[in-house]
């Protein structure tokens, strides 16, 4: 691949970008046609990876990359798999890992852990996709593994008394993006990651990019909350020209826009709606840029509103979109109206509002 690459290189007229769209294009067929044998029925012959656990570890970073999995998703499966790879040679487990091997962490988790279902299903989730595209072997007969189910469960709901009481106990830097957390359904990381072009003030809505199951959609822009994000915006834009002033001022933009389109992270309409206050380093390339606001910044101001405000109910960033979704539904608004505006997949999704 790399002679490839590099002859590729020397031809007139090819790009950067163009060589990297190439690199990428190979390590899809890799990782998806790797490995097919010639049999009738498909089936993949497995594949030994030499270099111990790291070097399968790494594989799978870039089989998650190659999927375009979110980044937290990529954690929490890089995670997972390095605690079953530990746990492996705690147990004196030899050779390569099996199936009966997946059984026997998964069961300690349920039995010995006692973790949620949920955490469970994520590291069957994470091993899975380890097993299949890492190693090549698939996990039969997993039936026979003690799994946690999950039962159903409601979320938490405020009143709209209760809300509105949190939107006044919240801290004046964080209240637009609460308002907007609950005023129009977006979940934490869909609010952080808006850009200003994302912002319709005309049609009165929000786009979302990238959403829930990566999907886009559209949601309302509360009236209550225009004038408010106008003025926010026109703050955000000074700072924005003071950036460009000193020669930063370019936001992160995603998947491979940045090659396509290299000044397009200088415009005004990619910036973040709701910066970060200061400028850092980018870990990925290594530029100076206002990145948007952390999360874990929000969150904890939210906390600290819940108890500023007296709630008795356990509400985050999580609570609003959902009674956001249930005050729509009190007020006469279709479910499957509900149900795009919040981005479920399933109307039974939704219907748990009911």
């Amino acid at each position: 691949m790399d002679l490839f690459l590099s002859a590729l290189g020397e031809r007139p007229g090819v790009k950067a970008w163009q060589i990297e769209q190439a690199g990428d294009a190979i390590g899809i067929y890799r990782y998806q046609y790797r490995g097919v044998s010639g049999h009738k029925d498909g089936t993949r012959k497995n594949v030994v990876i030499p270099g111990g656990d790291e070097k399968l570890l790494d594989r799978l970073r870039e089989v998650i990359r190659l999927r375009h999995y979110a980044k937290s998703t990529e954690k929490s499966y890089l995670q997972w798999t390095r605690r079953f790879l530990a746990y492996r040679k705690h147990a004196g487990l030899m050779g390569e890992p099996a199936a009966s091997d997946v059984k026997a962490f998964l069961t300690r988790l349920a039995m010995i852990e006692n973790v949620s279902a949920s955490t469970q299903n994520q590291a069957f989730s994470a091993l899975l996709l380890f097993f299949r595209e890492v190693l090549r072997k698939d996990l039969n007969g997993m039936g026979q593994t003690l799994r946690a189910r999950r039962g159903r469960r409601l979320p938490t709901v405020l009143s709209v008394s209760e809300a509105q009481t949190l939107l006044e106990a919240v801290e004046p830097d964080y209240r637009l993006m609460v308002k907007l957390l609950y005023g129009s359904g977006l979940r934490l990381m869909e609010l952080l990651r808006l850009r200003v072009k994302d912002i319709d003030f005309d049609g009165e809505l929000i786009t979302v990019r990238g959403g829930k199951g990566d999907k886009d959609r559209t949601t309302l822009l509360p009236e209550s909350v225009r004038e408010e994000l106008r003025a926010h915006l026109a703050k955000v834009r000074k700072w924005y020209e003071a950036d460009l002033a000193k020669g930063y001022g370019e936001a992160p933009l995603p998947g491979a826009l940045a090659r396509k389109y290299p000044d397009a992270g200088k415009e005004w309409g990619w910036q973040y709606l709701f910066p970060a206050d200061k400028i850092a380093v980018d870990p990925a390339d290594g530029k100076m840029r206002r990145y948007h606001v952390y999360e874990k910044t929000l969150q904890g101001a939210i906390r600290r509103a819940v108890r500023r405000a007296g709630l008795t109910k356990r509400a985050s960033a999580h609570t609003l979109p959902h009674s956001f979704a249930t005050h729509l539904l009190i007020s006469g608004r279709d479910v499957r109206e509900i149900q795009e505006l919040v981005g479920h997949k399933s109307l039974e999704t939704t219907m748990i509002y009911k």
